[in-house]
């Protein structure tokens, strides 16, 4: 083991399946679907009003890979119309505080980022 007892990363299908993983979980929907379900469980009408711009397919696609993938668990209350709600699983929460860090630190680099940009737009 490493100083920080992690197994050492080789280059093999597991780097391919966790690259796989990491795509759908850091997509732009993905993560502001996980941020939405932090606090509360949601239906599906609350989601896509809380999520600008999210196709009702691609909310859709994206609730059921994530519960797929063991992130999101999904509920139905039989109903008319039948009551769906979505909530973060135990492994969806532990996901949660690692993208809100990331977003954190988005939020704060914001200014440095877009003057990096604008330069490198300049240059080119």
């Amino acid at each position: 083991m490493n100083d920080t007892d992690e197994p050492p990363i080789r280059h093999t299908a597991e780097c391919l399946r966790v690259s796989q993983v990491l795509s759908r979980i850091a997509g732009k929907w993905s993560v502001l679907v996980i941020m939405l379900l932090r606090q509360q469980s949601l239906r599906f009408s609350e989601l896509k009003r809380g999520v600008d711009g999210i196709s009702q397919r691609m909310l859709t696609l994206t609730l059921r890979n994530l519960e797929r993938d063991g992130l999101v668990s999904r509920s139905v209350t039989p109903s008319i119309p039948p009551r769906v709600d979505y909530e973060l699983t135990e492994l969806g929460h532990s996901l949660a505080g690692p993208i809100q860090a990331v977003g954190t630190w988005a939020f704060h680099h914001l200014p440095e980022i877009e003057a990096a940009q604008a330069q490198y737009d300049a240059q080119e």
